[in-house]
């Protein structure tokens, strides 16, 4: 492995040099494209340095304790090799966390799907309330929104919802949502004070385009319809919105949130793009169930993965065993303390599967 991390530093070192060099300091492009490059190894190279640092400081400690006779020396030396004892493992730990295969979505947007489950319009309220969540959390990151179709109930709950969320990193923390979520509380429409348990799902796509994924249009039905919202609001008098189906499958996604009819269709043919391309990976990822071992889980929607308890405080993810007692603040968009415990559980699994 410390050759392979040798030839990583080296190529970074090239690369810094071709980014001094005169000449492509003077092209934007190339010089972006260098930068680019050199960014995405600069992790492994600064933990690949820490590491270096604490290894040559141990073994520095370790000659002057076998070569030096003043104690006061020696004592100084031993306290040194303690540290670095301590702090190497921790530093190769995380060096070997950098060196994991890079998930090839991460980088990508996300198309977020949420739909009411079990408990009618409590579900619907709840659907619309993890909207809100992922909203708030997308605010807090700097991502952006987009809603690409909404349909919204009377009593300001949600049946279903597609949204775009756009920002560095959006697929490799918001991946893991996918799942049944639970939530247990008492609704506002009960008189007796009884808790009741309803669901949602949460669909966590990461979005192609039409070329990474090509669709036969021979194969897809595109239907012009005027769009409309709750009771009857919100209805756009034009003949904007956009179903796409595609045949063979039977998969539907429509598309109102635009106002362009145009703008509409591209969303829409996108989204199907996004959906289809996912359920290749579900159709591999199934033939491979046996083999995966993951703590983190599938991310199927039949999974119940995380528990929301309104008259505890407690949040619940069932896939870490992870409790945390701050419900208002996570429906607030607090989700980092969650997402992190699940990226660690996830290369925790990972690193495991690499050592077998």
């Amino acid at each position: 492995m410390d050759e392979k991390l040798l030839q990583i530093e080296d190529k970074y070192e090239k690369l810094a040099a071709r980014m001094a060099d005169p000449e492509t300091y003077a092209d934007p492009a190339a010089y972006a494209a260098l930068a680019r490059e050199q960014k995405e190894l600069e992790a492994v190279v600064t933990a690949w340095r820490a590491v270096k640092r604490l290894r040559d400081t141990a073994a520095g400690a370790e000659a002057l304790l076998a070569a030096e006779s003043d104690e006061e020396l020696r004592a100084l030396a031993r306290e040194e090799l303690e540290d670095v004892r301590r702090e190497l493992p921790e530093a190769e730990q995380a060096l070997k966390v950098l060196l994991l295969p890079r998930d090839p979505n991460d980088g990508r947007n996300v198309i977020i799907e949420i739909r009411g489950g079990v408990g009618g319009e409590e579900s619907a309220l709840f659907a619309a309330a993890l909207y809100r969540m992922y909203a708030m959390y997308a605010e807090r990151r700097g991502w952006s929104v987009s809603i690409a179709n909404l349909s919204e109930t009377d009593l300001g709950g949600i049946k279903e919802v597609s949204f775009v969320v756009e920002g560095e990193g959006a697929y490799s923390r918001l991946k893991f949502e996918s799942g049944v979520h639970r939530v247990q509380r008492v609704p506002e429409t009960e008189t007796q004070g009884r808790i009741h348990t309803s669901t949602a799902t949460v669909a966590v796509l990461p979005e192609v385009d039409e070329v990474e994924y090509k669709l036969d249009m021979s194969q897809i039905r595109i239907d012009v319809f005027r769009s409309s919202g709750a009771g009857g609001q919100k209805v756009n008098k034009t003949s904007s919105a956009i179903r796409v189906t595609h045949l063979p499958t039977g998969t539907v996604v429509e598309c109102q949130d635009e106002r362009s009819q145009y703008k509409n269709k591209d969303r829409a043919l996108s989204i199907l793009a996004s959906r289809l391309a996912q359920a290749e990976r579900d159709r591999q990822t199934a033939e491979r169930a046996d083999e995966r071992r993951s703590q983190v889980g599938t991310g199927m929607r039949n999974e119940r993965i995380r528990t929301y308890n309104f008259p505890q405080g407690r949040v619940t993810d069932h896939r870490i065993g992870l409790t945390l007692y701050k419900i208002d603040a996570i429906m607030n968009g607090d989700l980092d303390e969650l997402i992190d415990g699940l990226v660690t559980a996830d290369q925790a699994e990972r690193l495991k599967s690499g050592n077998q």
